[in-house]
């Protein structure tokens, strides 16, 4: 995914309150900017899936919670839009639907595009893991790999093999060219 500033504002322009309040469609709250998230066909495509295979194993395990795409929540620095997130049944009774999640989603996938620097998504990874968030996984396309980052570990799974959650969603897992493909 490519995000890019819609212009020049400051926090003072447009801050994270108003951001919170009104959270823009596709479009995330970073460093004091308003910045709008682009989307390729392949890009929705795997994001799709991904929200697919997470939705329909949490309801074949009976493990509830419920998965979105795209929705907002509270970094402990940003406003952000995880491309994929599951929300745990806990958190759901805890905090119900609020217009934002004020904190990171437990599991979150992000889709890489060839445009997305490697360094921004790992940080973007440490940003949802200090908020709240306990899995994370960076896909990326291009290169048929899904690297799943919790605070202890960071796997890499590569075309052939069959990614598994490591925490959230426990038992799920899928080969990476079903996924991807």
């Amino acid at each position: 995914m490519v995000v890019t500033p819609i212009k020049n504002t400051t926090s003072t322009d447009y801050s994270l309150e108003d951001w919170l309040q009104s959270p823009s469609e596709g479009k995330e709250w970073v460093n004091g900017e308003l910045l709008e998230k682009e989307v390729t066909l392949k890009h929705s495509r795997i994001q799709a899936k991904v929200a697919t295979y997470w939705r329909n194993y949490k309801d074949a395990s009976g493990q509830g919670g419920e998965v979105y795409t795209e929705a907002p929540c509270l970094t402990n620095k940003q406003g952000r839009r995880p491309d994929v997130a599951y929300l745990t049944p806990e958190l759901m009774q805890q905090f119900g639907e609020p217009a934002v999640l004020p904190q990171s989603f437990p599991l979150i996938a992000e889709i890489i595009s060839p445009t997305d620097l490697a360094e921004d998504m790992i940080a973007k990874s440490q940003e949802y893991l200090q908020s709240g968030s306990e899995e994370v996984w960076l896909v990326f396309p291009e290169n048929s790999w899904i690297i799943v980052i919790t605070k202890n570990q960071r796997l890499v799974f590569i075309a052939g093999e069959i990614v598994r959650t490591q925490s959230v969603l426990p038992g799920f897992n899928i080969a990476v060219n079903e996924l991807l493909g």
